[in-house]
């Protein structure tokens, strides 16, 4: 993958509607106008539900209207690193509800802390209007916006984290001691012929595992697995 944006992996989301609905929550009315504006002459299909500055407001509009997609800026009127405790929020509230991170500057603590809060895609403003709608378009497909400088971030950042095991809310495993390492090993930024080869088997049979690892965590590519990883991993 190239160092410009682009969607990783996709899920089928059937009960999403064809046109997204979009909340823009900036840390100015008049950016949310100006977005709003935007959005709504482009080219793609859009529905823009609501705008908000401040963490009541995006809550009020997410409670009164179906969103698809939440623009979220890391800097609300709420404060300068608002739009990350929004993330976390609306993940554990409004799960149907798919977040962007909008960033300044996409740096490696800012990418890895919006992945972790939940984001499921990651935007730089300095980017192109063009590509902002790509994002919308791709997150609302069930697919993970983000670039491969974002994602050498997230695998720099899971290297650097405790063993994983994943587990059911009774702490049984859900992965058998061979597909386990097929996960930590992919998680060290592996490829299907690399871990074939440290594990002496074939790359079919490495495809194999993969197969059954997303069905059993309710995943569907390697980048949404990278995210649940990341999520899981046991502080060392």
């Amino acid at each position: 993958m190239s160092a410009s944006s682009a969607p990783v992996g996709e899920a089928s989301f059937t009960s999403r509607t064809a046109r997204p609905s979009v909340l823009i929550a900036d840390d100015s009315r008049m950016g949310c106008q100006l977005l709003e504006n935007a959005l709504s002459r482009s080219r793609f299909r859009f529905d823009v539900a609501a705008s908000a500055v401040s963490r009541p407001e995006i809550h009020a509009c997410l409670r009164a209207k179906q969103v698809d997609v939440a623009l979220i800026n890391q800097s609300l009127q709420d404060g300068p690193s608002v739009g990350f405790e929004i993330l976390t929020e609306l993940r554990e509230s409004f799960p149907h509800t798919r977040s962007v991170i909008l960033l300044k500057t996409a740096t490696c603590d800012l990418v890895v802390d919006a992945f972790r809060g939940g984001a499921k895609g990651v935007f730089c403003r300095t980017e192109s209007f063009e590509a902002l709608c790509k994002c919308i378009e791709s997150v609302h497909k069930g697919q993970i916006w983000a670039n491969s400088d974002q994602l050498h971030f997230l695998l720099g950042a899971l290297m650097h984290t405790g063993s994983f095991r994943a587990v059911d809310y009774a702490g049984h495993p859900l992965l058998t001691k061979r597909e386990d390492d097929v996960a930590s090993l992919l998680a060290e930024g592996m490829s299907n012929r690399a871990i074939s080869s440290k594990l002496g088997i074939t790359e079919h049979t490495v495809s194999n595992y993969l197969f059954r690892i997303y069905n059993k965590l309710g995943v569907s590519s390697r980048v949404e697995l990278l995210l649940y990883l990341f999520k899981q991993r046991q502080p060392s």
